[in-house]
């Protein structure tokens, strides 16, 4: 079976080069980051004031991503720009094949398998370990706190990490997606905080502003996103972006959540035998407790 050939995103390359940048195109590429990717759809001219750098500088940077220029960068960015704000309703009407097929002589099963499997490995193929490292060493720290965040689906993949660091670490926390509840957080959030946000497309405002308001802060945030980048990345230390191509209309997390594992894996790494000492303390505790429950009162 043939790999993943779907483009990288704008944003992607643009992270991945900036360590290796000079500085004036630093300068462009974090101005395009911030505002991304609306700040790339505005006139040449209007990037180049907004990075405080000039026209030749913008068109460089373009070169070096390998565009022929500044308007196939755009064009690009478009495309991008629909799929970002892609809605269920409108990918109805989309073939899932990457061939442009819908292949429905697989039947559900074919389709599912090849689908979520190509979306997993090219998840896998274009995200920096870099990235990956960072984000396993922010939650191995003991000394700082971790909360995780997400949306109306993403909020499962929240859960699903904090459960797991429960067992790892102390100082695990959810929280909900209301503004109440990040209201209530933000109070106490300073520099030794981590803040694990998950935010995909169709990108929620709360989501974005807590993250924003967090980064006031010093707050260190890393952000798990698809490939399109929620808006929070421009305030984020670490991104994570996978892919969300599906099966059906509505985007997959399935590609998440064997990032969250993979995660997962590097922090049992970051920890050695600390995490291994406190896992059998949690299944010590969690014996103790249920053998209370045997041997509790007993109705008279």
């Amino acid at each position: 079976m043939p790999g993943p050939t779907e483009p990288r995103t704008v944003a992607a390359q643009l992270r991945d080069a900036l360590p290796q940048l000079p500085r004036a195109e630093q300068r462009v590429a974090r101005a395009l980051l911030a505002n991304y990717p609306t700040a790339g759809l505005e006139p040449l001219t209007t990037v180049a004031t907004l990075a405080q750098s000039s026209p030749a500088t913008v068109l460089r940077l373009a070169y070096r991503l390998g565009f022929q220029g500044y308007p196939e960068l755009q064009q690009v960015l478009k495309r991008e720009t629909q799929q970002r704000y892609s809605s269920p309703l409108t990918q109805y009407d989309e073939p899932v094949g990457e061939d442009g097929e819908a292949n429905d002589d697989a039947g559900v099963l074919g389709r599912s398998r090849r689908v979520l499997l190509e979306a997993t490995a090219m998840t896998f193929d274009q995200l920096p370990e870099g990235e990956l490292v960072k984000a396993a060493e922010l939650l191995a720290d003991s000394a700082r706190r971790v909360s995780a965040a997400g949306g109306r689906f993403s909020t499962i993949l929240a859960h699903y990490l904090i459960a797991h660091l429960h067992q790892l670490r102390p100082n695990a926390t959810y929280i909900s997606g209301s503004t109440a509840d990040h209201a209530v957080h933000l109070l106490d959030m300073g520099r030794r905080d981590v803040l694990v946000l998950f935010d995909y497309r169709r990108y929620q405002r709360e989501s974005i502003a807590f993250a924003r308001a967090a980064a006031a802060r010093n707050v260190k945030i890393i952000l798990f996103t698809d490939p399109w980048l929620s808006p929070a990345a421009a305030v984020a230390d670490v991104v994570l972006p996978g892919q969300v191509r599906s099966p059906s209309p509505f985007d997959s997390l399935t590609p998440a959540v064997a990032l969250i594992e993979t995660l997962i894996a590097a922090v049992v790494e970051q920890l050695g035998e600390t995490g291994r000492a406190r896992v059998a303390k949690y299944d010590q505790m969690a014996d103790d407790v249920l053998r209370a429950e045997d041997t509790g009162p007993q109705p008279v």
